[in-house]
């Protein structure tokens, strides 16, 4: 601190104090209304972005409310839906049921009426067979019988005398 009182200089002291007058001078004419200015601008920026802030908090908290709303509604509108969606499958369901049960019936008519049909077939075929087999034994019988001429008058004489008798 000595020092600097020593190395005072009263004239590099005025110069210095009229060059930083003149500076606070010139800063005040030409710098501080550009810097207020900027500086109000720059405040009003920021209470206009705080109060479109809040608008858009209050925004967003109403798009949040209705989006609940719809979403509630959409849940609704999806649980009648898969309601009715239940209710019409159960009914295909039934039906598809009913259906089969009527053609099923139907078809074991049909094979109910096949089966007697074959089966009256196969009886006519039976007796059929069995007719040919007697009438081909009978035959071989008479055949047999009636080999000889003896036997052949025999039995003329025999029809012969139950007709008579009849």
């Amino acid at each position: 601190m000595e020092t600097l009182i020593n190395d005072f200089s009263p004239g590099l002291f005025i110069v210095q104090t009229i060059l930083l007058l003149g500076l606070i001078f010139l800063l005040v004419k030409f710098a501080w209304k550009p810097i207020m200015n900027s500086l109000d601008e720059r405040e009003t920026g920021i209470q206009d972005a705080l109060a479109a802030a809040e608008k858009a908090r209050a925004d967003m908290q109403n798009l949040q409310a209705d989006n609940e709303k719809m979403i509630q509604e959409a849940r609704a509108e999806r649980e009648a839906m898969l309601k009715e969606a239940r209710e019409i499958k159960d009914k295909m369901i039934a039906d598809s049921k009913e259906q089969a049960k009527i053609e099923g019936d139907k078809m074991i008519q049909q094979a109910q009426a096949t089966i007697e049909s074959e089966k009256m077939a196969a009886v006519a075929e039976i007796k059929g067979q069995v007719a040919e087999l007697s009438v081909s034994i009978a035959e071989k019988l008479i055949k047999e019988q009636l080999a000889g001429k003896d036997k052949q008058m025999k039995l003329v004489d025999t029809l012969l005398g139950d007709i008579k008798l009849s």
